[in-house]
């Protein structure tokens, strides 16, 4: 039995244990009966966020807990039997009754007494620690350092995945091929919990997102201006996704599945459980995708040889793919007592697909056809990953001196294979590619309270990444055997070492707030590069950097939830790995991606100034940012005569066009971006985003092309460029009753024009309805994807000898429908906190280190 018959007995019995678990949890919910009842002071007055916990005497897992609404009054499943009834509320002396629970009624209303020093009518003052398990009345809120967007009224991703859920995320754009970008920058850092993560995979884009079920995201954090706490890769930013972790106690959790077209299905549950001191949970599930891209390129040759004909190659290419993809996550969180627990978890993942392509080009000089060929392609991709995270949590007192430790241990491969069959020569390729990355990262962040309003934090953290690359091709013609293609045949190690430290300190003096802050990394890249070709056989680098990235953070609080944000941070873009293997690609010949080793970090240094208000039915948050990059990584794009492995011209009429990473020059971002959200009435609700942003590109180099008679010669990369351009997003969620709403969202990408690519605009709309079902337990949900089927992108480039007009669409429109199913039972309840967290205007629960 080979690794992947195993992992596919694994997976699918991971999927077939979360079928048996749901299945018992429903059955569980369904043995309890509703319970009503009131919390009132001596004065016969309502006491709202009061905790009351139901102890069963009998059997403590029967046990629960609920919180009272505005109106003192709460509500809960519960089994008959005899209970111990604790309530507790802020200002009121904790009260214990005893109670038998019978069946299903209103137990009537429990009085509690104030304490001495409370006022005088004995109501609540302060609330703001209480925790409150519910739906968000807005679906992002502004903080300091961050943003952070609730998916959970987000009705066109339900059913979906990662990749849905960022559409419509503030400040955040997925392009057609699926890359991800924050303020017209690509270079964005993906975080899940804090911490880079297996779960996203080696390189593998959009199918990385995809596999991560929207509905097991609990909130996406948009941090486009990180602090020294976070590590400092990602120049345009950081996005964090934090994954659901339930607070309630007993069994509870969901059930999603999703069926649609083009051809997807999807199951996935999440499952938690918490008894004593113990929590466990359980995450998992599986799905079936197919996709289909579509691109064209209309290149012409203007330098070619043909007694100086113009050439022209029109290219027509379609990939067809079908993907499956599991994954499972398990854990526990043990209180050792009530200030120290550890926690452990594990998550596998993984991802097969069959990929189908065809290209057809065709030659074409002014006066007669030169020859058309064909490639097919067949392909088959299998990555598996596995994660392993332990962590310690103490708090020294109650003050907020916290200290913890946490270890990740990560592991995932990619296994791609691809035959290929052209037309030219009867041309054959057999191209394997394999990749291994293991990964180590170990932190230590520690909080010191300092006065009422003041806090230090520090860390450490280290990062030790290492990616082994096999990658062998073989080709053969009529004239030549099966053999080893040398320049793309190779194994390479690249390993990198981070070591990290920060220190930070926040405070406030009356209404100004602010937070500085200092990292240091030490950096260390090792690359061994190991070829067929004679001529990059054994080559050896290694790079090290030791820099300092300062962050400033100041905030004026005109009043409650209405505030000026001004930041300052320097940022640093480390070339991906892939980047840097001299010859990492070769799936067509005649449009080939070449690695650069010697590529280098460039350097951001990043300004936001924002302001932000929040009221009961609306928020508005402008910020205007600078941002200036310098040794800008930018993709030169030049022409070559085909040849062989000994340099030979091949065929005087076959042009191979190549890309290449290189360090260049400088690039000034700057702009508005707005985001909005607006409950216009009882039953239309807006949320929008608008990027007004200019750009600066400079740089020029000179490399090696050909000229008419297929001489070598020298030719001018001209990158310098400048413009204005807008992205705006628009969603708009109706309610037609409590139980029914549908959305219609809206995108726009405007153009964008340098010296040497014009991208044209672009623009989809999308809708989604939901409908709530068994009394609040179940949601029903449609959506459509790019109802009319616009989501692409057009854009000429051009070189010094050629002009090319691209199309390309990842996925054509497409639509779902998705059943979720929630057993419940009562809510954990959080103690209430008398401190409240300075330089925000907006509390938040599990909050994250991401050293």
């Amino acid at each position: 039995m080979n690794q992947t018959e195993i992992v596919n007995i694994f997976t699918k019995k991971t999927l077939a244990l979360t079928f048996v678990l749901s299945a018992a949890a429903m059955a569980f919910a369904q043995d309890k009966a509703g319970v009503t009842g009131m919390i009132v002071n001596k004065n016969n007055q309502p006491v709202p966020y009061a905790s009351v916990t139901f102890s069963n005497k009998a059997n403590k897992t029967l046990s629960d807990a609920v919180l009272t609404d505005e109106k003192g009054q709460y509500k809960l499943e519960l089994a008959p039997g005899n209970y111990d009834i604790t309530v507790e509320a802020i200002d009121y002396k904790k009260s214990i009754v005893n109670k038998s629970i019978a069946g299903p009624g209103n137990i009537g209303a429990l009085s509690i007494q104030p304490e001495a020093a409370t006022t005088l009518d004995g109501k609540t003052q302060e609330i703001q620690g209480v925790v409150i398990t519910a739906a968000a009345t807005k679906p992002y809120k502004v903080e300091l350092d961050k943003k952070t967007y609730d998916p959970s009224q987000d009705i066109v991703s339900k059913g979906g995945n990662l990749q849905d859920v960022l559409t419509n995320v503030p400040s955040v754009s997925v392009d057609t091929d699926g890359t991800v970008s924050m303020r017209g920058s690509s270079n964005v850092k993906f975080l899940i919990n804090g911490k880079p993560s297996a779960l996203l995979g080696i390189d593998d884009g959009a199918n990385a997102l995809q596999s991560i079920p929207a509905d097991q995201i609990d909130r996406i954090e948009v941090i486009t201006n990180p602090s020294s706490k976070f590590e400092a890769s990602g120049t345009a930013g950081i996005l964090n996704i934090i994954l659901k972790k339930s607070k309630k106690t007993g069994f509870n959790g969901s059930v999603i599945g999703a069926l649609g077209y083009l051809p997807q299905t999807s199951l996935n549950a999440n499952l938690n459980w918490r008894k004593g001191n113990f929590t466990w949970f359980l995450n998992g599930g599986g799905g079936y995708r197919e996709s289909k891209n579509t691109s064209r390129n209309n290149d012409d040759f203007n330098n070619a040889i043909l007694d100086d004909d113009l050439v022209q190659r029109n290219t027509n290419a379609e990939t067809k793919s079908k993907n499956n993809n599991y994954n499972a996550s398990a854990g526990i969180v043990y209180d050792i007592s009530e200030k120290t627990s550890v926690n452990a978890s594990g998550t596998v993942r993984t991802f097969d697909s069959e990929n189908f392509g065809n290209i057809d080009y065709r030659y074409t000089p002014l006066k007669n056809p030169f020859y058309t060929s064909n490639r097919n392609t067949f392909g088959t991709n299998n990555n598996l990953a596995f994660q392993g995270d332990f962590g310690l949590d103490h708090k020294f007192d109650d003050k907020g001196q916290n200290l913890s430790l946490s270890l990740s241990l990560q592991r995932s491969r990619s296994y791609n294979d691809t035959n290929i069959d052209d037309t030219i020569d009867n041309l054959k390729d057999i191209i394997n590619q394999n990749t291994i990355n293991k990964s180590v990262i170990g932190k230590a962040d520690y909080e010191l309270p300092i006065g009422e309003y003041s806090k230090l934090e520090a860390g450490y953290r280290i990062d030790i990444n290492t990616n082994d690359y096999s990658n062998d091709v073989r080709e053969s013609t009529t004239t030549k055997p099966l053999d080893f293609l040398k320049p793309y045949t190779y194994d390479a190690t690249y390993k990198e070492t981070f070591n990290a430290f920060y220190l930070q300190f926040k405070s406030k003096i009356g209404k100004l707030g602010y937070q500085v802050g200092v990292r240091d990394e030490l950096s260390n890249v090792d690359i061994n590069y190991l070829s067929l070709d004679p001529s990059k056989n054994g080559i050896v680098t290694t790079k090290n950097y030791n820099n300092l990235f300062p962050s400033v953070y100041l905030s004026y609080e005109f009043a409650k939830d209405n505030q000026l944000l001004l930041n300052y941070t320097r940022r640093i873009d480390r070339p991906r790995s892939f980047f840097m293997i001299p010859n990492p690609s070769y799936n067509d010949n005649q449009n080939i991606f070449d690695g650069n080793i010697d590529l280098n970090p460039s350097y951001v240094d990043s300004f936001e100034f924002g302001y932000s208000i929040s009221k009961k039915k609306f928020t508005i948050n402008p910020t205007l940012y600078y941002r200036h990059q310098t040794d800008d990584t930018k993709m030169l794009v030049y022409n070559i005569l085909a040849t062989d492995e000994n340099g030979v011209i091949i065929d005087p009429k076959r042009i191979e066009s190549h890309t290449k990473p290189i360090n260049l020059g400088t690039d000034d971002r700057f702009g508005l971006d707005l985001n909005f959200n607006w409950d216009a009435t009882s039953w239309l609700k807006f949320l929008g985003n608008v990027d007004l942003f200019g750009y600066n590109t400079k740089g020029s180099t000179l490399y090696d092309t050909f000229d008419k008679n297929g001489n070598p010669i020298q030719a001018v990369a001209d990158f310098n460029g400048k413009g204005f351009s807008t992205r705006a997003r628009l969603s708009s969620t109706f309610k037609v009753d409590k139980t029914f709403s549908f959305q219609l969202q809206g995108f726009y990408r405007g153009g964008q024009k340098t010296a040497y690519q014009d991208r044209k605009d672009m623009y989809a709309i999308s809708f989604g309805a939901s409908k709530t079902i068994w009394k609040g337990d179940g949601t029903l949900a449609f959506n459509v994807q790019d109802i009319f089927n616009t989501r692409a992108m057009r854009s000429t480039t051009y070189t010094a000898n050629s002009v090319r007009d691209s199309y390309m669409q990842w996925q054509p429109r497409q639509f779902s429908v998705s059943l979720t199913y929630r057993f419940k039972q009562g809510e954990k309840v959080e103690q209430p906190k008398k401190k409240k967290d300075i330089n925000s205007n907006a509390s938040g629960d599990d909050q994250q280190a991401p050293m």
